[in-house]
């Protein structure tokens, strides 16, 4: 046997040694931690949460939403919309006329109302 093999063996020997006796905690020990469990158990019972305010029905509706980013997000996609819909851009009002069969002024006078603002407001007395 090698010097390393013996050593190894007799270091074995003593873990096996330290493994089979496994010390039992005194009893003064045991009362202290449950004294110190005990106490700490009472410090947290008087421990009272804050009660919780009455949130108002925006900041409920807000956080419902996503908070400040989405409701942010929303109110640009609400601008452009609006942007959009007061200032169609060409294709968009192009697309919207060839939808509707709306060609040339010449074509589809029937869709143009004859009777100006004027003349609907004077008929009605």
């Amino acid at each position: 046997m090698t010097d390393k093999q013996q050593e190894f063996s007799e270091l074995e020997a003593f873990f096996h040694a330290a493994r089979k006796a496994t010390p039992d905690p005194d009893a003064a020990l045991m009362a202290r931690i449950l004294d110190d469990a005990l106490v700490e158990q009472a410090e947290r019972a008087k421990v009272i949460a804050p009660a919780r305010r009455q949130e108002s029905v925006l900041r409920q509706l807000l956080r419902s939403i996503g908070g400040w980013p989405a409701l942010t997000g929303l109110a640009a996609a609400t601008i452009a919309g609006v942007w959009i819909g007061v200032n169609p851009p060409t294709s968009v009002s192009d697309q919207l006329a060839a939808l509707m069969g709306v060609g040339s002024d010449a074509e589809n006078s029937w869709f143009l109302d004859p009777l100006t603002e004027y003349d609907i407001a004077m008929t009605e007395g």
